[in-house]
């Protein structure tokens, strides 16, 4: 009875339960698709980051005595079709029994839950024993509620593992300390140099540009920088704790021109493809902090538990909750194109330049030039969520759709109509100048609305509020904005929409 067992690019769990002993009868499958480098464009750097973690989980298997077919991108043997490649080697290799693990993509999901349901074999899924919750954990918990509010899950999920806690209560007298985390960095505190591996990928490259695999972004050295194995994981969550950790949570907010990553962990690779769990991360994190609670505070580690016992198995939760019908939703029916700086960095607003700069050179930016530089303008010239979500599945490293989606329709755009927001996260330059030094070298001034070299977020800011005055009037967080936005003079207002109506109609000359 020979089993056959697949393994996708984001299953990469070496301590899985699967792997613990060795098994004559089973054969594992690994394959580089056309499939997955196709679907969305991709950053070359994240072709390049799951082709090598994947190449190197095969060599980490192999040297452990499992038997295992791999497929690179280039091989002949290659459909470059997930269910192609499964028949073949069923029919091969005289396979009786079928086994994958879950995926975290709704159409890998759906896939081979229609190709189990087409093959004459025996087919089983299991979890891939990585996070925290299931599936389903996150609708049971919010089941016949109103709202799905992120800090009642995050509270529960705090209880339900016993972390930072005192008997019932929070550790330290609070459940969050999210104003702790707003401070905007000014070069007083030394950010220590990044630790980065040199992973040769000359292969892999070289693979990519002989397979015409068409992919943005950009990548001009040998070696590949993010961990592509749980050793090279825990190295950088140790470096994490050693050296960033400590002030963490004070500017995990901030943006500046000189710093790409400024104290984030840079983690999230490698957690998505699953070389290194949130319980590995969360457990190493709150033993460092036991033992150095002398000089780490408590608002550091709280900042960063909550990214990953929060707002990740959160998001997961609401994907798996409101697929297939979530990938669609645009409640404020915007239709508008994403600018091609988007695609380039050519812009003169030196926010977006440098988010998008970051973006392309190191398919990186953290969580807030996400949300509120380039979401927040995609959301103010009332972008098709549809392009938006192309933009960022395909530019981030650490982008898989259970994440992406969710974050970028929901949390970014508003196009769930406040599943997940509570109102849309948009702000004028103000914001911006406050927790960044973008602004301060800009060729728009952050204090105009509606001269020539007025800060396009002020106009699209005013804009964009009248212009969804209907659905968002009665948001209980917008109420103050629209008080104000009622008392602006009318000649006023109507110089403000024509001025981010021109934006919006000619972004590429901003």
């Amino acid at each position: 009875m020979k089993t056959l067992r697949l393994i996708l690019g984001d299953q990469l769990n070496i301590k899985h339960s699967w792997f613990k002993d060795t098994d004559d009868e089973v054969l594992y499958c690994m394959f580089e698709m056309r499939q997955e480098t196709d679907y969305v464009k991709h950053h070359i750097q994240k072709v390049i980051g799951f082709f090598s973690a994947m190449r190197q989980f095969h060599l980490d298997l192999t040297s452990n005595g499992h038997d295992v077919i791999y497929f690179k991108i280039n091989d002949d043997k290659n459909t470059q079709s997930l269910i192609d490649n499964l028949s073949k080697l069923i029919d091969s290799h005289q396979i009786s029994n079928f086994e994958y693990l879950f995926p975290d993509e709704y159409r890998l999901d759906e896939q081979l839950k229609s190709f189990c349901s087409t093959i004459k074999i025996s087919s089983k899924a299991v979890s891939t024993e990585h996070f925290y919750t299931n599936r389903e954990d996150l609708k049971t918990f919010f089941k016949g509620k109103k709202q799905y509010l992120m800090e009642n899950f995050y509270r529960d999920m705090r209880k339900k593992h016993d972390i930072l806690m005192v008997s019932d209560q929070p550790e330290g007298g609070k459940w969050n300390y999210d104003k702790s985390n707003r401070n905007k960095w000014k070069g007083e505190v030394e950010i220590p140099n990044y630790k980065l591996f040199k992973n040769d990928v000359t292969e892999i490259v070289e693979n990519i540009k002989n397979t015409d695999i068409k992919t943005i972004g950009k990548f001009e050295t040998k070696t590949f920088s993010y961990p592509i194995s749980r050793i090279q994981a825990l190295e950088q969550l140790k470096y994490f704790c050693e050296h960033l950790l400590i002030h963490f949570g004070d500017y995990q907010d901030a943006m500046h021109t000189d710093e790409d990553y400024l104290f984030h962990s840079r983690l999230s690779f490698a957690m998505n493809l699953k070389l290194i769990s949130p319980k590995d991360i969360v457990k190493t994190v709150m033993n460092y902090y036991r033992k150095h609670g002398d000089t780490i505070a408590i608002s550091q580690v709280e900042g960063f538990v909550r990214q990953v016992i929060g707002w990740r198995e959160y998001m997961r939760g609401m994907y798996w909750a409101f697929m297939p019908e979530y990938k669609s939703l645009n409640e404020l029916n915007n239709q508008n194109n994403l600018p091609e700086f988007f695609w380039t960095g050519n812009t003169k607003m030196n926010c977006l330049k440098h988010a998008i700069a970051n973006s392309l050179n190191n398919s990186y930016a953290h969580h807030i030039q996400r949300l509120m530089i380039t979401g927040n303008y995609a959301l103010l010239t009332q972008t098709n969520p549809d392009e938006v979500d192309a933009w960022y599945l395909g530019v981030y490293i650490d982008a898989v759709e259970w994440v992406q989606l969710t974050n970028t329709r929901g949390m970014s755009q508003f196009a769930d109509g406040g599943k997940i927001a509570t109102k849309p996260y948009v702000s004028s330059g103000s914001y911006i100048n406050k927790m960044s030094n973008y602004c301060s070298n800009c060729h728009y001034n952050k204090s105009k609305k509606t001269e020539d070299d007025a800060c396009p977020f002020n106009s699209l800011y005013w804009n964009f509020l009248d212009e969804k005055r209907e659905y968002l009037r009665n948001n209980f967080r917008m109420g103050m904005m629209y008080s104000l936005l009622d008392k602006m003079d009318n000649n006023q207002l109507k110089k403000i929409k024509d001025k981010a109506q021109h934006i919006i109609a000619h972004q590429d000359e901003y």
